[in-house]
C-alpha cells in the first residue's frame, strides 16, 4: 500500500512538471507570436520597411542647398572690372590693398621688402621687377602681369606658381581681386580695362521645338 502510494505521489509530481514546462513554453510562444505580429503590423503602418525621403521636408533650412546642387558659378574678370565706376573700384582696391602694404610697397622707387615694389607692375613681364630675388618658379612661369594672370595668382598664388616663395593665401571674392588689380594698374600702368557685355541673348524668349522663329523685318530705305 505505501508503495502504491508513493508511486502514484510521484507520477503526479511528473505530471505536474510536465504541465508547468508547457505552460511556460506556451507563453513564451504567445510572446514570441506577439512581438512578431507586432513588428510587422508596426512596420505596415509607418513604412519602416520602406524607408524614403518624404516628397516634402517637414523642416526647410533656408540657405540650404539640394542634394546634387552647386555652388554659383563665379563672375568674369571682365564682369568684376565693370561691376562699378573705374574710380570708385580704385578706390576699393586702395582699401583692400593695405593687407598688401606690410610684404610691399607701390609708390615709384620704393623700395623692396619681403616682396618685391609693384609700382608699373600690371603689363610687366612676371618677375621682373629689378632688384629682388624672385623665385625660380616664378621667373620660369612666363608671361605677363595681364588682367587674368593677375586675377589667378591673387587667388591662390601657391597653386598659380607652384613652390613660390609668396606666403599668401589668397583672396577668396574675385570682386576683391578685381580691385586691387584696378589699383595696381591705376600705379603706374595704363592696360586698357576689359569690357563686358551681358548675354543680351539670355532673356530672351526661344522658340518652341519645332517653331521656325519669325524673320526679322527688314528696315525701311
Amino acid at each position: 500500500m505505501t508503495q502504491d502510494n508513493s508511486s502514484q505521489g510521484k507520477a503526479a509530481g511528473q505530471n505536474g512538471g510536465g504541465d508547468l514546462f508547457n505552460t511556460a513554453a506556451g507563453w513564451v510562444l504567445f510572446a514570441a507570436g506577439l512581438g512578431l505580429g507586432l513588428s510587422i503590423l508596426s512596420g505596415k503602418y509607418f513604412h519602416g520597411d520602406k524607408p524614403q525621403r518624404p516628397e516634402k521636408l517637414g523642416y526647410v533650412i533656408e540657405g540650404a542647398a539640394e542634394e546634387g546642387g552647386g555652388a554659383a558659378a563665379e563672375m568674369s574678370m571682365a564682369e568684376a572690372l565693370n561691376m562699378m565706376p573705374a574710380a570708385d573700384l580704385i578706390a576699393a582696391g586702395e582699401k583692400a590693398f593695405a593687407k598688401c602694404q606690410s610684404c610691399h610697397t607701390i609708390n615709384a622707387g620704393g623700395a623692396n621688402g619681403i616682396g618685391p615694389n609693384l609700382h608699373g607692375t600690371m603689363g610687366k613681364p612676371l618677375g621682373g621687377h629689378a632688384g629682388f630675388a624672385y623665385s625660380a618658379e616664378l621667373k620660369g612661369k612666363g608671361g605677363t602681369w595681364d588682367w587674368d594672370s593677375m586675377n589667378e595668382w591673387l587667388k591662390n598664388p601657391k597653386a598659380y606658381v607652384p613652390g613660390t616663395k609668396m606666403s599668401f593665401a589668397g583672396l577668396s571674392k574675385i570682386e576683391d581681386r578685381a580691385a586691387i588689380a584696378m589699383y595696381l594698374n591705376a600705379q603706374g600702368s595704363n592696360l586698357p580695362v576689359p569690357t563686358f557685355v551681358a548675354d543680351a541673348a539670355a532673356g530672351a524668349e526661344e522658340p518652341a521645338a519645332g517653331e521656325t522663329p519669325a524673320p526679322a523685318e527688314t528696315p525701311a530705305e
